[in-house]
């Protein structure tokens, strides 16, 4: 990693008087020792870690969460709190010195296992960042009057100093910066420069130790090498609404030494943001400094992967109207399709043991085909992990032919299904709102394909089912359809139908419906899960609607 702070070296060894002045008595110098760090990790994966450290005659302590950073100062029985904003699961040295008279000091480090997720409201993210594998451009609002100022921070307006139109230095108007994500909740920060960056002069010193600055003239100075130009960022939210922005060892174009902002506004056409700084060299107050951009003219529209064809249907179940061909790597398209995360209620009010999640290790388009993988892995609680899929607001339908060609999981347990609900179903309650299920299968019954359908007395275990066997349902690909009029609804794989059912007035079955996919494990249907069960993957080639 860059580092932007040149590292404390002052004793860090068990005992040292190196950093002692010959003429200045101290009494009896004695080095901290057993030093003891306590770690407290929060449990909702947010990243936050307290340390709390103790030891025999210390006076106070330095805790480096990160290398490269200043460390946390905190003294004797006072707790020292750092937020990790890199998603993902993965290890993390923490070094704690405990200063004792004279600055001699002990030290000690540790190794913590973090599993970090920090999701970014839907509506924030999509303002600030775009789609997803697209990433938005931001630059200086500098044609107006305003978009850079300076204040106290007791008060929330710069009151000391705001920028006219274009009045600060071009090596500051030229910059870039590009907020993107992955759709998996991971955040990338970057700053483009033209090799400069401008500097609040109280800063220049940080990382040009030589340097002589002028009071109060701010300078361009190329610090690429210094920070991150490519990196991370978080945006968090606390129980008032204030959302954090952070940039990973960066900052938002002007370097005034804070890497971390206050969002005050943030639509798709403007974002502001407050941002506190502590100078380096001379030290003094602190200050807020308030910036304003606005969106990158060059920025890209977003690309199109809505499955909407455009195509009306023709009242025969024979015109294409919507269609994923999983054909683009990465995330599925969020034009199409949300996810639903967690264990629901009761396991999805089935008794199911998975947790849903929306990581890459359980759903991604790979290859072609959109592939939602069962693990048995410890995650929030449960002993399993999977995914499910739904177009619920994105594709809804009214009768229909769905077409989807998969290839099924394997495994005692596993619980692969292609089905379809009532899309007033949050206020029409299950059974009532009606539900189509295209394709079940589950691994202790190998090769038997189930349809059902689930309406008012006829729910649950008593819902109207048929089912086929299929040899090598997990082995090869096989279409599923399923044909809905107002008059009959039809099941079938690979052409052959095996389960009729007459619709008619009075059925829940003629009002639109919206697609899910996904893979339960266990639960009422699905069974007994094998003990030995590692993972298994349902493969889905297409899915096709037509009307």
């Amino acid at each position: 990693m860059k580092k932007i702070f040149k590292p404390l070296l002052i004793c860090l060894l068990l005992v040292s008087t190196a950093c002692q002045n010959d003429d200045t008595t101290f009494g009896e110098v004695i080095a901290p020792t057993n030093l003891v760090i306590n770690v407290d990790i929060a449990n909702d994966f947010s990243g936050v870690v307290t340390i709390t450290a103790t030891a025999e005659n210390a006076i106070y302590y330095h805790v480096y969460f990160q290398q490269g950073i200043d460390p946390v100062v905190v003294s004797e029985g006072e707790e020292a709190t750092f937020r990790y904003t890199v998603s993902g699961i993965y290890s993390q040295e923490i070094v704690v010195i405990a200063f004792g008279k004279g600055g001699v000091s002990s030290s000690k480090s540790i190794i913590i296992d973090l599993e970090v997720q920090l999701m970014i409201e839907e509506g924030t993210l999509l303002n600030i960042a775009g789609e997803a594998n697209q990433g938005k451009r931001w630059i200086w609002d500098s044609s107006n009057a305003g978009h850079f100022g300076v204040g106290d921070p007791a008060e929330n307006f710069p009151n000391f100093f705001v920028a006219g139109p274009n009045q600060l230095d071009p090596c500051m108007y030229d910059d870039v910066l590009i907020f993107s994500h992955d759709g998996n909740n991971n955040y990338r920060f970057q700053l483009e420069t033209l090799g400069a960056t401008f500097i609040n002069w109280s800063e220049v010193k940080r990382f040009f130790p030589e340097a002589e600055p002028q009071e109060f003239v701010d300078e361009c100075r190329n610090i690429d090498d210094q920070i991150e130009v490519d990196t991370d960022f978080s945006i968090i939210e606390d129980t008032n609404g204030e959302r954090t922005l952070s940039v990973t060892n960066s900052t938002m174009s002007y370097w005034s030494g804070a890497t971390e902002y206050i969002i005050l506004e943030l639509t798709d056409e403007k974002l502001v943001i407050r941002g506190i700084q502590d100078p380096f060299d001379p030290p003094g107050n602190e200050l807020a400094w308030y910036h304003t951009f606005v969106p990158d003219g060059n920025n890209p529209p977003p690309p199109d992967c809505s499955g909407s064809t455009g195509d009306p249907g023709s009242g025969n179940n024979d015109v294409l109207v919507w269609a994923d061909e999983f054909d683009e790597d990465g995330a599925p398209c969020d034009q199409d399709w949300t996810y639903d995360i967690g264990t629901g209620d009761n396991g999805w009010g089935n008794g199911e043991e998975q947790y849903y999640t929306n990581r890459p290790e359980n759903i991604v388009v790979e290859n072609g085909v959109l592939k939602i993988t069962a693990k048995a892995e410890a995650f929030q609680g449960s002993n399993y992990t999977s995914a499910r899929l739904i177009t619920y607001q994105k594709f809804e339908f009214d009768y229909g032919r769905v077409e989807a060609r998969a290839k099924l999981p394997t495994g005692g347990g596993t619980w692969p299904a292609i089905w379809t609900l009532g899309n007033d179903f949050e206020v029409n309650t299950w059974p009532a709102c009606g539900e189509m299920d295209i394709m079940e299968h589950v691994g202790n019954d190998q090769d038997r394909i189930f349809s059902s359908l689930h309406y008012p007395g006829n729910s649950g275990g008593n819902a109207q089912t048929e089912s086929v066997v299929v040899p090598g349902v997990s082995d090869d690909f096989h279409i599923y359809t399923m044909d809905w009029t107002p008059d009959e609804i039809r099941f079938s794989v690979d052409g052959n139908v095996y389960h009729t059912f007459p619709n008619s007035t009075g059925l829940p079955f003629d009002h639109p419906f919206f697609l899910i996919v996904n893979v339960a494990m266990g639960g009422n249907f699905g069974g007994t899960i094998d003990p030995n069960f590692v993972e298994s993957t349902m493969e889905i080639d297409y899915i096709r609607v037509y009307e």
